[in-house]
C-alpha cells in the first residue's frame, strides 16, 4: 500500500513537472473569455500537412475564462473550433493568427465568430484589415451570379456576355487588390500567407514579386518557406 501511495505521488510529480516545462517552452500565452458558456470544450487547431491537429484542448465547466500555453515556430494561423455539446450552432470556428507573446481572446456563446476581439497580434490586425476589403469582392461576385441565373433564365446572351466581362475585370481588381497587400505588408508573415490562400493562382512574376519583397525574417517563417517551395515547384511545372 505504502509503495501505491508512493509511485502515485512521484506520478503527480512526474505529469506536474512536465506541465511547468510545456509552460516554459511556449512562446505564446493566449487568454480568453467566452461569455454565457457553462459547458463545453475548446479545441485549438493548427495546420499540418493539410491536416488539423489539436495543439490544446480545454473543458469549460462553470468559468468562461480559459487560458493555454502553446509553442510556435513562427506566426501562423489557428482554428478555434467549440464544442457546445448538446447546443447546435453552426457558428463554431474562429481563425487566429497568432504570434509570439501574449494573445486575448474575448467572444461570446451566442456569437463565437462574429463576436470575437483579438489583441496582441499585428498579424491578425492586418488579416482582418485584408478581409474587409475581400468582403467587398466576394459580395459583388454573389451579385453578379445572381443576375448570370436571371439572365440564363431569360435566356439573355447580350446579358451573359455582359456579366462576364464585369466578372473578368471583379476578379482582375480582387487580385491586383491582394498582390498590393502582400507587397505592402512585406514586414509581417501575413504577406506570403495572402499569396498562398488567395492568390496562388496568379501569375508567377507576381508571386515573385510578394517572394523577393519579403523581409529576411518572413522569409525565414512557416509561410515564407511555403511560399518558397511552391513558387519552386510551379516554376518546375511551367518550364
Amino acid at each position: 500500500m505504502k509503495k501505491t501511495v508512493l509511485l502515485f505521488v512521484a506520478f503527480s510529480l512526474f505529469i506536474a513537472c512536465k506541465k511547468e516545462e510545456t509552460k516554459s517552452d511556449a512562446n505564446l500565452h493566449i487568454t480568453g473569455n467566452v461569455k454565457g458558456i457553462k459547458q463545453g470544450k475548446l479545441y485549438i487547431q493548427m495546420l499540418q500537412d493539410s491536416t488539423l491537429v489539436v495543439m490544446d484542448s480545454i473543458i469549460f465547466d462553470g468559468k468562461s475564462t480559459f487560458e493555454s500555453h502553446l509553442k510556435i515556430d513562427s506566426p501562423e494561423m489557428l482554428y478555434l473550433f467549440l464544442d457546445r455539446g448538446q447546443t447546435n450552432s453552426l457558428d463554431n470556428n474562429l481563425v487566429v493568427f497568432a504570434e509570439h507573446g501574449d494573445l486575448s481572446i474575448e467572444t461570446s456563446l451566442e456569437t463565437f465568430y462574429g463576436n470575437a476581439q483579438i489583441k496582441g497580434s499585428k498579424n491578425h490586425e492586418l488579416f482582418q484589415d485584408f478581409l474587409k476589403i475581400n468582403s467587398r469582392f466576394n459580395n459583388e461576385q454573389l451579385l453578379l451570379l445572381e443576375k448570370e441565373i436571371k439572365a440564363k433564365q431569360e435566356n439573355n446572351q447580350a446579358s451573359l456576355d455582359s456579366i462576364q466581362v464585369e466578372n473578368e475585370k471583379l476578379i482582375k481588381r480582387k487580385y491586383l487588390y491582394s498582390i498590393n497587400f502582400a507587397l505592402n505588408q512585406k514586414e509581417y508573415e501575413v504577406s506570403p500567407y495572402i499569396a498562398l490562400s488567395e492568390i496562388h493562382d496568379a501569375q508567377l512574376k507576381y508571386l515573385d514579386t510578394i517572394h523577393n519583397s519579403m523581409s529576411p525574417k518572413v522569409a525565414k517563417s512557416k509561410y515564407g518557406k511555403m511560399l518558397t517551395k511552391y513558387i519552386d515547384e510551379r516554376r518546375k511545372e511551367e518550364n
